[in-house]
């Protein structure tokens, strides 16, 4: 085993240098601490070196944005601990769509009539059926046995329509189908040009409200 000799009193540093190393120690780090660290973590320069080292504005940005960051914890916790009440959603109540009632039109029912009339000479007489549009009637007319002008045709109050025809001429006999084109007066008109008297018979059955002698 070797045994290590002791230093020599003289080798030791003396207390007034370990002094003088604390006091430049201490001033070293006292020196770094205001022209570097303070003005690089905090922007505080109280020296200016910061400044011209470009040190002061690495701080000022770093203390910027520490303080952006507290406040904006600050503003997630007070959020957190009062939140925005919640609004109830409104809805619109949905109106159900009123659907009119139309009333259906009142059913004709079929029904039939014979007219029978005199004509003196010259004399005339006009029927009219009260048709719908598209309702239909089927007739006969005749004479005793003269020829009979006539004119088949329609009119319309309601419709402002004053005269239609579907047919005229001269006969003893006509017979047929009339349909109406519109809602109105639908008929016949006979003169006598004969020179005698004579009888005439109408004979109608078919849709209509109602048939009317004019005078």
């Amino acid at each position: 085993m070797y045994n290590s000799n002791p230093p020599a009193q003289s080798d030791l540093p003396s207390t007034g240098k370990l002094i003088k190393s604390t006091v430049l120690a201490a001033f070293a780090a006292g020196l770094l601490l205001v022209t570097v660290v303070m003005p690089a973590e905090y922007g505080i320069d109280p020296t200016g070196i910061g400044k011209i080292i470009g040190l002061k504005k690495m701080g000022e940005i770093k203390t910027s944005l520490a303080k952006d960051a507290a406040a904006e914890a600050a503003k997630e916790l007070a959020v957190a601990a009062n939140p925005a009440p919640i609004a109830p959603v409104m809805t619109e109540p949905v109106m159900e769509p009123v659907i009119a009632e139309v009333p259906a039109p009142a059913a004709i029912t079929s029904q039939s009539h014979e007219k029978i009339f005199t004509l003196a000479p010259d004399a005339w007489t006009e029927i009219k059926l009260k048709m719908d549009k598209g309702a239909k009637a089927d007739f006969v007319w005749f004479t005793d046995g003269g020829r009979a002008n006539f004119d088949t045709h329609a009119d319309s109050k309601t419709l402002d329509i004053d005269y239609h025809n579907y047919a005229k001429g001269s006969k003893v006999r006509d017979e047929g189908i009339l349909e109406a084109k519109f809602d109105g007066s639908h008929g016949w008109f006979w003169r006598n040009r004969s020179g005698k008297t004579m009888i005439v018979t109408l004979q109608t059955s078919g849709e209509y409200s109602d048939i009317i002698v004019m005078d």
